[in-house]
């Protein structure tokens, strides 16, 4: 095997090594890195804004369909988060970077003919849309992956911008994709094409994004040697207490950025928009606005990031689940104010549209919360380990060594837990706001927001619980105001 891309020494927490060739090196391999993450997360989400074009391109499906198409994605996205992450240490994070970003010709090109064929059924569909998943998948290795490349000091900031690069992939696909595919988008500042929509030119273009990524992850990405570890070695951090509250506190954060962004254009459309009179409908066009949300929850994940290195992830955490609470309800206060419009009548849309900004700009404050906990969180997770080492060795010894090694390696692979549960709450929210057991979309929608208030509370809670309370209590637990 090559060595060529191989780093054998690799040691980011000394200061001299960190600013003689580290520092480069590492941002090399995050610029890469966030590009292949990116157009994961646009894959993944590439149902999100298509599925509300489908029922035009004739496909006859029911929103509670089209809420499972959006749905279904994030799903195996979460579950594949664990094996992704297990295949950094196992095969080098540069290799599989390349792996990864050529799996990502499956759910493209299946994309591009499923939407090109009229008599495709129901369940192709599902089948075409879990394989989006593999998109999800790339966010657990990548952040594993550069988890590795960065001191203790400094990982706040760069998995924040890891993973905001990632998260903008959600706002790009929902904002390019109507453009690509001859629809009318950017505010309606690019005419529709004459020719009707072609759902399919969006997949063809991120196949051969696809490409290049892997191209990219050949020439100028670098495996560690000293970030391999067994499968079994990274699955005993399933063992620690901590990886389970995080993984709590991850789905309060990223399982409500990704599931309302998946839902968002789905929500627009059934509430403030119905199709006629032709060609724009009547009240709010959903592809003007589906990618506001995930664009101010991407920009915000490395504020949150830099905010944790500065103040502590805890306190970060602590504050954005507050914002989220109080935003929330103020969300499910503009929905109050609605008029149901199961028939999709032009004058119940046209009265709901008057709602429209407060909605907005009320859901745009969750969608920041979530962007700075997603950030303060990921800070909290090598903090975590870091400290749990430290307090069980003393400084300055071999030991203590050993164990700030090790738990690099704890934190990487809890990335891949937590992740993968978290992303979970990405599959719940569209099938939340469709819930069968409710009588008309808006009624599941407010109970939605109902119970995504109370599940915020309760993060707040246990954030403040665990890691906040006063020093004296927790003597010989995570004792550090920096976590």
């Amino acid at each position: 095997m090559s060595r060529r891309h191989w780093i054998d020494d690799w040691r980011p927490e000394d200061a001299d090594f960190w600013d003689e060739t580290g520092a480069k090196t590492a941002r090399r391999n995050l610029i890469w890195s966030i590009f292949a993450e990116h157009l994961g997360f646009s894959v993944w989400l590439i149902w999100s804004v298509s599925s509300a074009f489908l029922v035009a391109q004739g496909f006859d499906f029911t929103p509670g369909q089209l809420f499972f198409l959006v749905a279904l994605p994030n799903l195996v996205g979460s579950l594949l988060r664990v094996p992704y992450t297990l295949a950094v240490p196992r095969f080098g994070g540069r290799n599989w970077t390349m792996m990864s970003a050529g799996l990502l010709l499956v759910p493209t090109l299946g994309f591009a003919y499923a939407v090109t064929q009229p008599s495709t059924p129901y369940w192709v569909f599902c089948l075409i849309a879990a394989t989006a998943g593999l998109g999800g998948g790339n966010f657990a290795s990548s952040m594993a992956n550069i988890n590795f490349f960065y001191p203790a000091a400094k990982k706040g900031a760069a998995l924040g911008l890891n993973a905001a690069g990632g998260n903008l992939g959600v706002a790009l696909i929902q904002l390019l994709l109507p453009v690509i595919v001859g629809s009318a988008g950017i505010f309606g500042l690019v005419k529709a094409s004459s020719g009707g929509v072609h759902l399919e030119r969006a997949a063809f273009v991120y196949a051969a994004l696809a490409v290049v990524a892997v191209l990219a992850a050949f020439f100028f990405m670098d495996n560690i040697t000293s970030a391999k570890s067994s499968p079994r070695e990274q699955l005993s951090i399933m063992r620690s207490r901590q990886t389970w509250v995080m993984a709590l506190l991850y789905i309060g954060t990223f399982g409500s950025f990704i599931g309302y962004s998946a839902a968002m254009p789905l929500l627009i459309k059934l509430n403030f928009w119905v199709p006629d009179p032709a060609p724009l409908g009547t009240g709010i066009y959903f592809a003007y606005f589906a990618f506001l949300g995930a664009l101010i929850g991407s920009a915000t994940r490395p504020l949150g990031g830099w905010l944790a290195d500065r103040w502590g992830g805890a306190k970060v955490t602590l504050g954005a689940f507050i914002g989220m609470v109080v935003f929330t309800l103020a969300v499910l206060w503009t929905l109050m104010q609605l008029t149901p419009n199961p028939d999709a009548s032009p004058a119940i849309a046209q009265a709901n549209q008057s709602w429209f900004p407060a909605f907005l700009g009320f859901f745009m404050l969750v969608f920041a919360a979530t962007g700075i906990g997603n950030g303060s969180t990921y800070k909290m997770i090598p903090a975590i380990f870091r400290r749990e080492a430290e307090l069980a060795t003393t400084p300055g010894t071999a030991e203590r060594d050993a164990e700030l090694a090790g738990a690099t390696k704890k934190s990487s692979a809890a990335v891949g837990i937590i992740g993968a549960v978290g992303a979970v709450g990405g599959f719940l929210i569209p099938i939340a706001f469709n819930s069968p057991w409710v009588s008309n979309p808006l009624d599941a929608t407010k109970s939605a927001f109902v119970a995504f208030t109370i599940f915020y509370a309760i993060c707040a809670l246990v954030t403040s619980v665990v890691y906040l309370r006063p020093q004296a209590v927790r003597v010989g637990e995570l004792a550090d105001a920096r976590i």
